[in-house]
């Protein structure tokens, strides 16, 4: 019998193109009466999105927390616009879901099973079992789990920085109402701005960490840049 084969991971370009870019042009060019209009632009620039989460649940048949957590909040956007709330409850969603990711790992640090073993200290990224052999022969198996408790904060600290940023770009980029092709042109730009802007900065804090595990095995386990990564896959 056959084992399933793992599907393949989407590729990044091609899902920033679909979830990010194609959207945002939507909401800036066809929400003109003229075109869709601003609810049918905004319905189908969040359909984009929602889709490409619906086929990669299907493909990767795996619950994903973060993911989840993003389908939630383009359901969000949806009902603000299409409820016509005021524009000051995009910010606070903006805000509230890298919150609610911050909050979460930080509590996770005082449980067994700290989030960074999740999102970076996880099978997909490093060689968990080499890494685990090598700390328990050097005996350093303690203090490389106090490191990952730093490299957690490290992790809360990114979506924190995340949260504020959201608040403060969607409040200064978002003042139309809802309904509107104004409002709908104006979280096109949201869109594209929120990934230079917050995205790109956070990646490089989470990448922050990650090197700083990196150079903690170094020290404790004496395993080198390519001991502990997986190598890239074709």
């Amino acid at each position: 019998m056959c084992a399933q084969a793992t599907a393949k991971p989407s590729s990044p370009l091609l899902e920033l193109t679909v979830t990010l870019l194609i959207p945002s042009l939507i909401l800036m060019k066809l929400s003109g009466a003229d075109h869709l209009g601003p609810v049918n632009a905004l319905l189908a620039a969040l359909t984009l999105p929602l889709g490409w989460g619906v086929r990669e649940y299907l493909r990767q048949r795996k619950f994903n927390f973060f993911a989840a957590l993003g389908f939630v909040s383009v359901l969000l956007t949806g009902g603000i616009g299409l409820l016509q709330l005021d524009p000051q409850w995009l910010a606070v969603k903006e805000a509230a879901i890298p919150a609610i990711l911050g909050l979460t790992v930080a509590i996770s640090t005082f449980t067994r099973y700290p989030l960074v073993r999740v999102v970076l200290y996880s099978p997909a990224i490093m060689q968990v079992e080499r890494i685990q052999a090598a700390l328990n022969a050097h005996g350093t198996r303690a203090a490389f789990d106090a490191k990952l408790i730093h490299a957690t904060w490290m992790l809360a600290g990114s979506f924190l920085f995340s949260a504020v940023m959201n608040y403060f770009l969607a409040s200064w980029v978002v003042t139309s109402m809802p309904g509107t092709e104004a409002f709908n042109e104006e979280l096109g730009r949201l869109t594209l701005l929120s990934y230079p802007v917050i995205a790109l900065p956070s990646m490089l804090i989470m990448m922050g960490a990650l090197f700083y595990l990196v150079r903690a095995l170094r020290q404790l386990a004496g395993l080198g840049l390519t001991d502990v990564l997986h190598p890239a896959r074709p």
